[in-house]
């Protein structure tokens, strides 16, 4: 009788393990497949290069461009223009104003733009925007921040500049004595 319940116990152990590993497996399996996803939204960056010069190919397209936010962020009611520029050329972005929350610093002459990746959809000539190139935002993701650019004098400079006024100054003070 004892062996009886206890067989019947180690198989409702048995059975549980099994779930229990049943449920770890597939909860795996579903963090692999997300992981998966969120890799490929941005997989296989284009260059502006290659998306102006195939500009058919990719139209209408998803792809992934990344560079430098410049300019200013122009908001135009729910959404905002960026212009982001890989270092080669630069492309319009037309996204959602709650997607660029997180851009800090837009390049400029006194700062250093964040680098991001934008995921979206490409228009070769986008009839929304009067016929222009662009790429409308589905998600956008801060690679590198941005920051303030410091602004130090060159000290070579500086001691050329010392060096010529006081040539300019010798050459003057000659000149007030040979009038004499």
């Amino acid at each position: 009788m004892i062996s009886l319940k206890l067989k019947a116990k180690n198989e409702k152990l048995r059975h549980k393990a099994q779930n229990l590993k049943l449920c770890v497996l597939s909860f795996s399996f579903a963090l692999c497949a997300l992981h998966f996803t969120l890799c490929n939204a941005f997989a296989d960056t284009i260059s502006s290069s290659e998306l102006i010069n195939n500009a058919k190919q990719y139209d209408g397209k998803n792809v992934t461009y990344e560079g430098e936010v410049i300019g200013d962020i122009m908001a135009r009611g729910q959404y905002c223009w960026l212009n982001i520029n890989d270092g080669q050329g630069a492309i319009g972005i037309w996204i959602e104003k709650d997607l660029v929350k997180d851009i800090l610093y837009t390049g400029g002459y006194k700062s250093k733009g964040d680098v991001v990746a934008v995921n979206g959809i490409f228009h070769r000539a986008c009839l929304q925007h009067g016929g222009d190139l662009d790429i409308h935002a589905v998600s956008i993701r801060k690679i590198v921040p941005g920051d303030d650019i410091e602004e130090s004098l060159d000290s070579g400079k500086k001691n050329y500049v010392i060096t010529l006024l006081a040539v300019l100054f010798f050459i003057w003070i000659l000149s007030l004595l040979k009038r004499r």
